[in-house]
């Protein structure tokens, strides 16, 4: 699955999932490497779509506050 058809909570998921793997004491180094980009992945994904959220919220709650200073006589 591409990081660009996951969802926000499909990826927090997959994180667990890895960080219950690398917490493992049988852990595989070569398993260990590709875990930790993979982590490394989700992590800047799941912060782009944060901050693309936040964005989206500001412009929302703007508009809002907008809406509400031209209502006022």
């Amino acid at each position: 699955m591409s990081d660009e058809s996951i969802g926000y909570s499909e990826a927090v998921a997959e994180l667990e999932q890895i960080l219950e793997q690398l917490e493992r004491p049988d852990v595989d180094v070569d398993v260990l490497a590709r875990q930790v980009q993979r982590a490394a992945e989700l992590i800047r994904m799941c912060r782009a779509r944060i901050a693309a959220a936040r964005i989206e919220v500001e412009t929302v709650v703007t508009q809002l506050d907008d809406l509400g200073d031209s209502a006022s006589p």
